[in-house]
């Protein structure tokens, strides 16, 4: 089982539960699994339990506890484990290369009507950044449920464009809450790495040079699995689950954060990619390039959620 398919799964044993009298309320419409946090039990948890103690007339702890024992069977989860007042906790197998490629696609924003008012750059950036995450999520209107109230930018919004550009100002207001001051300074401008706004599109762009260098090769990618990325599978797993949660708590910061980390582990396997000095092209380098390409995709799309380009070429 993939990480992204939890909250279904999650969401079909409460409704089950509910079906068979275990349970009593009604089940919610989404479920939210995220990484368990450093130090917690497992490598994914959900708070699905207190969402539905109230309804249900039961402790979060006794709901939780019908749901691992519902949970436990399931193929694909190793191990369910209830935590603290209520957290359930999962424990999955090995990760697979294809099938995370698989469940990993680039999301497509398409344009979004105006929101409406005459809000600042960083508030119509926020409400924007929004609106596309929510729509990966499957939501269609225009205006997102009491979006979050966003700090002002010090001074006037047009001198900061004219000083960093749109991509770099998009970069430091979505990359912090809303409630948070951003900060400007030029490490935005900086083409290295001290700058996380040029990290993350550095590796979009090495991801289409690896896709070039090996064309040039004469060989592309083909899906298999990957024995020596640990980090990058992990980080491209979790991305469904990033996207559901940022769209469930309207923070866009989630999505940005995300995509560092995803970055910074492209940027350490991307040396593994192609063949080394009389190396012949194998099918170990084509499902390297294959996790490479998704990788890179991810982070397009996730720019694109953002409002920011993912050039080609940096």
């Amino acid at each position: 089982m993939n990480p992204a398919d939890l909250p279904r799964t999650v969401a079909h044993a409460v409704r089950c539960a509910v079906e068979d009298g275990e349970l009593g309320g009604i089940p919610p419409e989404r479920v939210v699994v995220e990484r368990t946090r450093p130090g917690g039990v497992g490598e994914y948890a959900s708070p699905v339990a207190f969402q539905i103690a109230k309804g249900a007339r039961m402790r979060p702890a006794d709901v939780a506890a019908v749901l691992a024992r519902r949970l436990g069977g399931v193929p694909g989860i190793e191990r369910v484990e209830v935590t603290g007042p209520g957290f359930v906790n999962f424990v999955l197998p090995a990760l697979s290369a294809p099938r995370i490629i698989a469940s990993v696609t680039a999301p497509r924003p398409g344009p979004i009507a105006p929101v409406g008012g005459t809000p600042g750059l960083r508030e119509r950036a926020v409400r924007e950044a929004v609106v596309r995450i929510q729509r990966t999520q499957g939501r269609r209107d225009d205006t997102p449920a009491a979006p979050p109230a966003a700090a002002p930018l010090a001074g006037r919004d047009g001198d900061v464009l004219a000083r960093y550009g749109a991509g770099a100002v998009l970069w430091a207001v979505l990359a912090v809450p809303a409630r948070e001051t951003p900060e400007f300074s030029d490490r935005l401008l900086v083409q290295g790495e001290d700058s996380e706004f040029f990290r993350v599109r550095y590796a979009h762009a090495r991801s289409r040079a690896l896709l070039r260098n090996a064309r040039d090769l004469g060989f592309g990618p083909a899906a298999g699995e990957v024995d020596d990325a640990p980090a990058l599978l992990r980080v491209l797993a979790d991305h469904p689950l990033v996207l559901e949660a940022a769209a469930h708590h309207r923070a866009p910061e989630r999505l940005a954060r995300h995509l560092v980390e995803l970055a910074d582990a492209l940027l350490d396997f991307q040396y593994r990619v192609l063949p080394q000095g009389d190396e012949k092209p194998s099918a170990a380098h084509r499902a390297r390039l294959a996790l490479a390409e998704a990788a890179g995709t991810v982070l397009a799309g996730g720019l694109a959620l953002l409002g920011i380009d993912a050039p080609e070429r940096l």
